[in-house]
């Protein structure tokens, strides 16, 4: 019964099955699903009984945590759920470090006599994150499946659009028998332009980032703690070391999401 629960889950998420694939976690959409139901369920019990807790030191009413649990379930539950969207961006991100130099590497490569199959098990040696899907292709072709055959899987499977890109030029050469290296050229220029435009892009929004962490994650709460123990000591309010505690996880908690927001619109790109 449980089973069919979760598959029926998995099939109202579209994608999930690519996604996983993607995301290399190689396992059942239902699999997935399942245990992302029970990571939700331990952590909001986890959290649950961590507050509840502190809820009974502080002497306050408990009944409201019961209505809390569900909502803090589905929180959780969806937020595991992206665990594959994260993943895919963040392989996305590390084949765009490595992309630039990976093509340039197969132009010179090329231009230098050596063969397809010989260029691409050296890419594998040379790079460790897009040199496993290279090791990946050399060693499906190595068990008999054709290059196109190979390099086609591959596509299926990365979640990067410029890494499709320069592996469909690799297959049309092969079919038409046309340079590689003329149409690589011209797919390393249009990354090179994007990566150009992103970086450029990410130097507006820096700025402006930067100043609302230094009002809203220092500023705010340096002087807002300030005055909050301040007007405790005039109004005979008791703040004790688990308040202090509290306020301090939560200033830390939002800081690390700020500097997650800061972090993450960084171009995925080597200088």
């Amino acid at each position: 019964m449980g089973n069919i629960i979760f598959r029926k889950i998995a099939e109202g998420l579209p994608g999930l099955d690519m996604k996983l694939k993607q995301a290399g976690m190689f396992e059942k959409p239902e699999d997935f699903v399942k245990k992302t139901f029970l990571s939700a369920f331990y952590m909001t019990t986890g959290v649950a009984f961590v507050v509840g807790t502190l809820l009974a030191k502080l002497n306050v009413v408990m009944g409201a945590l019961y209505l809390v649990f569900p909502v803090l379930f589905i929180v959780m539950f969806l937020y595991f759920i992206k665990l594959p969207d994260a993943r895919i961006n963040k392989r996305e991100r590390e084949i765009s470090r490595e992309l630039l130099y990976v093509t340039r590497h197969l132009i010179i490569e090329m231009e230098s006599g050596v063969a397809i199959y010989n260029a691409l098990v050296n890419i594998s040696k040379n790079y460790p994150t897009m040199g496993k899907y290279f090791q990946e292709i050399i060693t499906k072709v190595d068990m008999g499946t054709p290059l196109e055959d190979a390099l086609n899987e591959t596509i299926e499977i990365t979640p990067s659009a410029n890494f499709r890109k320069v592996l469909w030029q690799i297959i049309n050469s092969l079919k038409t028998g046309a340079d590689i290296t003329l149409s690589l050229s011209a797919v390393v220029d249009q990354i090179a332009r994007e990566q150009v435009i992103e970086m450029q892009n990410y130097s507006k929004k820096l700025n402006p980032l930067a100043m609302f962490y230094m009002i809203l994650a220092v500023i705010i709460p340096t002087l807002g703690t300030t005055m909050l123990i301040v007007f405790s000591s005039f109004l005979s309010i008791e703040l004790n070391f688990i308040t202090l505690m509290i306020i301090c996880c939560f200033l830390a908690f939002f800081q690390m999401i700020f500097l997650g927001i800061i972090r993450g619109s960084r171009p995925a790109m080597e200088l």
